[in-house]
């Protein structure tokens, strides 16, 4: 099967680059067009400054198109594009992203424009694969990756609670400077600790995110849920979710730090156990066995360790920590994430803490990855 024509919504920002790189050398998508702002639109894409810091890979250098072009949607036929893969702002992936979908073209997004719209899947693939399950059908074709704290957190606490329940979770984060983008990640200020830790309306996204992933998914009838978001669009989607019963408390705070988002959970469990079986319950998580085969799919899902190490341990691929990595070329390095620090306080109380890289895993590698289980799952477009 020739590979699915994409592409990237977003010329210079840092998840757009991250996602160019991804496609630089990917089996089954290829980058062949790029849609940017009125400043980038126009431009060739070997133009704009490379702001990564590893190397420009061998991109297609491509002029990128204008998403408020009337045009844009013949330029993107014209293509052949039949995968887009958004890595905007809200303001701007609303309503293009819409716009990509309802012409046809299967769109994955890294944005928060759509999350947790009822009947939108917003999909962890090794934790909830299952919500992509209308994905593709009666012409819905927009899914979301999670926020970039989720993920740390979400991982170790959906395995935990599908064997021991869990009726409640603490949590607070060290989140990087690049979670914010470029903005902080490129000033020197910021670089030197001159940054104002709190993460407007963070904690609270993060923890609706939770519920809504370790949510259950219902046919044939809407969610019925105080904080469910609605849109026209989706209002007769086969499939709705209905957020997990427990309680959460976060807080988020941005440190001195250029990748990597680590959380320090503390999980009350429904039933008693014992810290060998809370180890050996993390250790055994694995992807689904038909999402092995995904490129950005990690070795292991879950890299068990002591204690973690901040500097050490961004980049794993569930087995070996790299230090010199080429996600162009490796597209498994950073997408595992990191559990150490694991106690028990009793029977019933688990703390550990959690370490992911932000970019990777919990922008463009996890997009990437939902794109490519409904590439498995024969739920995109056919190709031109």
């Amino acid at each position: 099967m020739q590979p699915h024509k994409t592409v990237v919504i977003g010329a210079s920002g840092l998840v757009a680059q991250r996602m160019q790189q991804r496609l630089s050398n990917h089996p089954w998508f290829t980058l062949n067009a790029v849609i940017g702002s009125k400043r980038t639109s126009g431009q060739m894409l070997d133009s704009i400054p490379w702001r990564l810091e590893e190397n420009r890979p061998d991109l297609p250098n491509l002029e990128i198109l204008n998403g408020q072009d009337e045009r844009l949607i013949e330029q993107l036929r014209d293509c052949g594009i039949t995968v887009a893969f958004s890595c905007v702002p809200s303001g701007v992936a609303d309503p293009l992203e819409l716009t990509l979908a309802e012409a046809g073209v299967a769109v994955f997004s890294n944005s928060s424009a759509f999350r947790r719209i009822d009947g939108v899947p917003l999909v962890i693939p090794d934790l909830n694969a299952n919500h992509l399950s209308h994905f593709g059908t009666h012409e819905y074709l927009l899914a979301c990756a999670t926020n970039c704290t989720l993920i740390p957190l979400a991982v170790p606490t959906a395995v935990i609670a599908k064997s021991f329940g869990i009726t409640r979770v603490k949590m607070n984060s060290e989140q990087a400077l690049s979670g914010a983008g470029f903005d902080l990640l490129l000033d020197e200020k910021a670089l030197a600790g001159g940054h104002a830790p709190e993460i407007a309306g963070e904690a609270e996204k993060t923890a609706q995110e939770l519920l809504h992933v370790l949510g259950t998914p219902i046919k044939e009838q809407r969610a019925n849920s105080s904080d469910a978001r609605t849109h026209p669009k989706f209002e007769t989607a086969p499939v709705h979710v209905v957020p997990a019963d427990l309680d959460v408390e976060i807080e988020c705070k941005r440190v001195t730090r250029k990748d990597g988002h680590q959380i320090f959970a503390t999980l009350t469990l429904e039933t008693d156990t014992t810290l060998e079986e809370v180890r050996n319950c993390l250790m055994a998580h694995k992807f689904p066995n038909q999402l092995k085969a995904c490129p950005s799919a990690p070795k292991k899902a879950i890299h068990f360790v002591e204690k973690i190490d901040v500097d050490r341990h961004l980049w794993s691929d569930g087995e070996d920590f790299l230090t010199n990595p080429d996600p162009s070329h490796n597209l498994k390095t950073g997408m595992a994430v990191v559990v150490g620090h694991l106690q028990m306080l009793d029977s019933r109380t688990i703390e550990l803490s959690a370490y992911s890289h932000n970019t990777i895993r919990g922008a463009a590698g996890g997009t990437m990855l939902l794109a490519e289980q409904a590439y498995l799952e024969q739920r995109l477009p056919k190709q031109q």
